[in-house]
């Protein structure tokens, strides 16, 4: 007796397309860096984009208009990076509102802590530095001519 035959089954559906492929920057690798209105992570984006979304939180943040110099400080407060227009007096977090002088490298000299050697930065004429390491206080009360203070151009 023959065995009645089933039909074959209908074949899956075809699976979605594959998202498309990641585009790099432009051939010449030109990238700029700006922080995520959002989380405030570094991100990376080609030249040319007027805004980024951030892959973390999602974020969309506007790019400064091209030309536009930027600079970038560390929040004194609750040391998260900032950017801000370069020539800026004054930074405000938009995380903890502490207000940050942002000085230029003109206005800034070095001295190495004189307990752990880690190198210090300083505001021009103060006289004394507080090292965040190891919390020692070093004296740079030095006059400006000695070759004991490295100033930065």
């Amino acid at each position: 007796m023959p065995v009645p035959l089933a039909p074959y089954p209908t074949p899956p559906p075809a699976p979605p397309p594959p998202p498309p492929p990641y585009t790099s920057p432009p051939a010449n690798g030109a990238q700029s860096q700006l922080v995520c209105s959002g989380c405030r992570n570094l991100l990376l984006y080609p030249v040319g984009a007027t805004s980024v979304c951030c892959a973390v939180c999602n974020a969309v943040t506007a790019v400064p208009p091209p030309g536009t110099e930027m600079a970038q400080l560390v929040c004194g407060g609750c040391h998260t990076l900032l950017m801000y227009i370069r020539g800026a007096t004054s930074v405000q977090c938009s995380c903890c509102h502490t207000v940050n002088l942002a000085l230029e490298a003109n206005q800034v000299a070095h001295v190495n802590c004189g307990n752990c050697r880690m190198l210090l930065m300083y505001q021009y004429g103060a006289r004394s530095v507080k090292c965040a390491v190891c919390n020692f206080v070093t004296s740079v009360g030095v006059p400006a001519n000695t070759p004991e203070q490295k100033f930065n151009n």
